[in-house]
Parts: structure tokens; C-alpha cells; sequence
């Protein structure tokens, strides 16, 4: 049977910022073991909020990255058939070949099941699967257990994980899906809460020099017409390449001489217009 761990609280990370709201809905998640769904778009910190909670609480962090050729049972278990045929195959082999078990493999749900003490699972970019495994894998967090068919062994979870889900927002999620979760959408930061971010990652950096990034950074997210716009991890490699270049302070970039805006933009058409505005 599941055992339930003492209530626990999120309340602060050491590398990452996050608002009263969003502490808030972990802990309501947590405390009513429904899974949070997050949504917002890439770079708004939905991976990193779970590794932050395992960080700030103390648990083990299990990923799932969900691909779309993904079936639930990869995510459950995995029964390795081919390690079997060759110990059946070789004379020597100390291995009974008849122990099903020996060969069967857990998946990373099946781990944080499983596992010794209570984990964070997380489970990422959910939109990249199929709505059968949406809904059969919410079915499976709803019992907390899966059956391995080949042994005929139902697994069921020692403790209740934490569980983390993140969308892109990529293709729609089904209705009962979304209504066995609880939700939140993290929206990109604004400038005073990327000010916060920025001195998490670079304690005592120039005021001048992050008033001139912060500039530079926003106007070009605004740019029209870019198809991948450059999100926090970009602006965090942008600050740590202009740190390194004794020839880049605030003024240049206050006057529009931007370097390395390769690191903001990875598409060509993106990139050219970005270099565009700032020989503007």
C-alpha cells in the first residue's frame, strides 16, 4: 500500500525565482496529490520549478521525457527479451533464463514507484504524446499501480511522488486530462522579475551593464515577424559571453553594438533580423 509522506512545503529555491502564486499552487498540488500541469513557453523555467522542489525538499528527481513515439508501458516498465534469448542461447550463462523477473526493467514511472523514499517525478513536454498516453498514464498516477503482464505482478507505488507536468503548449491536451490536473501557465518573465533572475545567477554584477542587457534583450523579443524568440537560458549565456569580452560594458550596448547575438537567436532568418535592428 502507498505510504504517505508528512505534509511537506515548498517555499524557496536557491537558484531559482519564483512568485507567491506559484509556490502556492506546488503546495495546494502537493497537499491534495493531484499532479501539476504547467504551460507557458520554452525558457519560462517549467523543467527547472522540479528541480527546485527536489532541490528545496530533499527528494530525488526521476525525469520522464516524453517522445512521441512514446508507449505508457516504456514509461512503466520494460521487459528485456533480447538480454533473455542470449543467456538462453549461451551454456554458461549463470542466469535463470526461467525467472521472468530478472529481465524486467523499470521505466521511470515504475522507478519513482519503486523508489526507497518519495520522489519528484517529472514529466516532460506531455503535449509530444498521443491522447491514449496522456490519459492512460494520469490513470496510472490515479491508483498508483501498473500491472507487469509478463509476470503477472502488480506494482504499487511505496510513496505518492511529487509529480511535475510540463507543455509547450504544442498540440491541445484532451479535456479529462486536463481536468485531473491542477494548472498554471508561467508567463515569460517581465523585466523586474528577469532583474531577479539575472542576480540569482550574477550576484553583484553592474546595474549599468544589466539596465543595458535587460534593454537590448526586450526589444528584440519584440522584434516582428521572429519565429523562435530568445528566452531566459539565452539571455543568462548572452550576460556570461559579454562578461568574458573585456571590450562589451554598458555603453556600447546602450548604442546598440550587441555581440554574439548568435547565442540569442539559433535560426538563420531570426538571427538576420536581429542583426538587422541593432545596426539600426
Amino acid at each position: 500500500m502507498t505510504q504517505e509522506a508528512p505534509l511537506q512545503r515548498f517555499t524557496n529555491a536557491s537558484h531559482y525565482v519564483l512568485d507567491d502564486e506559484l509556490a502556492r499552487i506546488v503546495n495546494v498540488s502537493m497537499a491534495l496529490e493531484l499532479p501539476l500541469l504547467l504551460k507557458g513557453e520554452p525558457g519560462t523555467g517549467k523543467t527547472r520549478l522540479a528541480h527546485a522542489i527536489a532541490d528545496s525538499l530533499g527528494m530525488p528527481l526521476i525525469v520522464l521525457n516524453v517522445k512521441s513515439s512514446m508507449k505508457l508501458v516504456d514509461a512503466l516498465y520494460q521487459y528485456d527479451t533480447l538480454t533473455r534469448l542470449n543467456d538462453s542461447r549461451f551454456s554458461d550463462s549463470s542466469r535463470d533464463v526461467s525467472r521472468i523477473e530478472d529481465y524486467i526493467r523499470m521505466g521511470r514511472i515504475g522507478q519513482a514507484f519503486t523508489a526507497e523514499q518519495r520522489v519528484v517525478l517529472l514529466i516532460d513536454e506531455i503535449d509530444k504524446a498521443d491522447t491514449d498516453f496522456q490519459d492512460d498514464m494520469l490513470d496510472v498516477l490515479d491508483q498508483m499501480q501498473f500491472d507487469i503482464m509478463e509476470i503477472d505482478k502488480t506494482v504499487t507505488a511505496r510513496h505518492r511522488p511529487v509529480v511535475i507536468i510540463t507543455s509547450n503548449a504544442k498540440k491541445d491536451l484532451s479535456d479529462p486530462f486536463l481536468g485531473r490536473c491542477n494548472f498554471h501557465h508561467i508567463a515569460f518573465p517581465e523585466a523586474d522579475m528577469m532583474r531577479r533572475i539575472v542576480a540569482v545567477h550574477f550576484p553583484g554584477l553592474d546595474e549599468q551593464l544589466v539596465d543595458a542587457c535587460l534593454a537590448a534583450f526586450y526589444r528584440l523579443r519584440d522584434l516582428e515577424g521572429v519565429e523562435k524568440k530568445p528566452a531566459t537560458r539565452e539571455l543568462l549565456n548572452w550576460l556570461r559571453a559579454l562578461l568574458v569580452d573585456p571590450d562589451v560594458d554598458a555603453t556600447a550596448l546602450a548604442e546598440g553594438r550587441l555581440p554574439y547575438l548568435g547565442i540569442l537567436f539559433k535560426k538563420s532568418a531570426d538571427l538576420e533580423a536581429a542583426q538587422m535592428q541593432a545596426m539600426a
